[in-house]
């Protein structure tokens, strides 16, 4: 009868401990926290790698391939300033590996003095541009489209408008970011066209043009550029 009445004993003591457990399994879940030990989601994505889903949520606030065209404001021995016909001061920085042209001519940087009319080329962070390629006395930009662009002033809300052919499939934040010639062609010829702004990246769309994405104006915002490097449309 002992060994019976402890046994009983031994049982109801387990049977309390499996229900205080589940108890404090049913607490955790209900204030949504777990277990120090437990794994990761498998949905989680590492902090380091780039959002790819939704479009304009991929990689589009990082450096990238671009340019700006403006006027010599100051040189250094690490590179110079210059401000863009709608206001944008903008720093370059210059590389050993640096091009020079002065017009179609090859150059160097002693062709960079104040005053002077450049096209940079280059790697592109907000208002900063590591110099690729550097072009004294560019070819001029066409007075028509160069007068449509609306400069960037604090507090005035953006320009909504289209000019020329937006492609039919375009949508913001689609595409694919390009470097290269590719993109110093597209980058260069968005700013002959609408010059004042910075572009901080090109993107090949599915149709094989390009949206060069322009900044430090009020408009254009984005400028479409054919495969074969010509101006189609903006907005």
């Amino acid at each position: 009868m002992p060994s019976r009445k402890l046994t009983m004993s031994i049982a109801a003591a387990a049977a309390a401990i499996a229900i205080g457990g589940g108890s404090y399994a049913i607490a955790s879940a209900a204030s949504g926290s777990a277990p120090a030990s437990a794994p990761p989601s498998a949905s989680s994505s590492p902090a380091s790698g780039p959002r790819t889903s939704g479009g304009a949520s991929n990689a589009r606030s990082g450096p990238a391939a671009g340019g700006t065209e403006g006027t010599v404001s100051s040189v250094s021995p690490s590179g110079f300033t210059l401000t863009t016909s709608a206001g944008q001061k903008v720093t370059i920085t210059k590389a050993p590996a640096t091009t020079y042209q002065q017009g179609t001519s090859p150059a160097s940087a002693s062709a960079i003095a104040t005053g002077e009319t450049v096209l940079v080329l280059g790697t592109t962070e907000n208002r900063a541009i590591a110099a690729t390629q550097v072009i004294v006395h560019p070819a001029a930009p066409a007075a028509a489209t160069a007068a449509q662009v609306v400069p960037f002033h604090r507090g005035t809300a953006s320009t909504s408008k289209q000019a020329g052919q937006i492609p039919a499939s375009y949508s913001q934040g689609s595409g694919t970011i390009v470097s290269g010639t590719a993109a110093g062609k597209a980058a260069e010829a968005a700013l002959a066209a609408y010059p004042g702004g910075i572009v901080d990246r090109v993107v090949q769309l599915n149709n094989g043009e390009y949206e060069v994405h322009n900044i430090g104006v009020n408009w254009p915002h984005h400028v479409f550029v054919s495969q074969d490097f010509k101006v189609v449309g903006a907005d």
